[in-house]
């Protein structure tokens, strides 16, 4: 990519740009997945050269991307995950319960107990984990996931119920 004029992100090594006048181009490689951001007309002149030299497939728009979906219009990128998170409450068992308006139960000072029912940590971890995901576009979820990673060495019972409150 360096031979074209793009620069190597500092942030991340599979990340690559190039300005063209005011237009940035962006690339990004995953796997055996190139993804080309940037004015339409500086997309096709890149992918000349890689398309003279490499056998290359155009799949269109990206849909689906690590999990996130992806819908874009003009000027807008949305990202979601609506079936990530239809498969955890499947998992988890509780697709069907009632939902909650807030994340986190209201008295969470009950949580710091170490009375209480032990729960399954590796079952516990999952659950976390999961919702660590979701933060990537739910950020309202950052306080509640926050403060139960707190119980990942002990979880009780009441962590776990607040985990599956979250969830709902």
């Amino acid at each position: 990519m360096l031979s074209m004029g793009f620069q190597k992100s500092e942030a991340n090594p599979n990340l690559y740009f190039i300005m063209v006048g005011d237009d940035p181009l962006i690339l990004l490689l995953y796997v055996d997945d190139l993804f080309i951001i940037g004015d339409e007309r500086l997309i096709a002149s890149c992918k000349i050269d890689p398309a003279s030299k490499y056998e290359m497939t155009e799949i269109g728009l990206m849909h689906y991307f690590l999990g996130l979906e992806v819908w874009q219009e003009l000027g807008h990128i949305f990202l979601g995950e609506g079936k990530y998170v239809v498969d955890i409450l499947r998992r988890f068992r509780i697709e069907d319960r009632k939902l909650m308006f807030t994340p986190m139960i209201t008295n969470w000072k009950k949580l710091h107990s170490s009375e209480g029912e032990l729960v399954d940590p590796t079952l516990y971890h999952q659950l976390i984990g999961s919702l660590m995901y979701l933060v990537n576009t739910m950020p309202y979820l950052c306080f509640a996931v926050n403060t139960l990673s707190q119980f990942m060495v002990d979880p009780r019972k009441v962590h776990w119920l607040a985990a599956k409150h979250v969830l709902r």
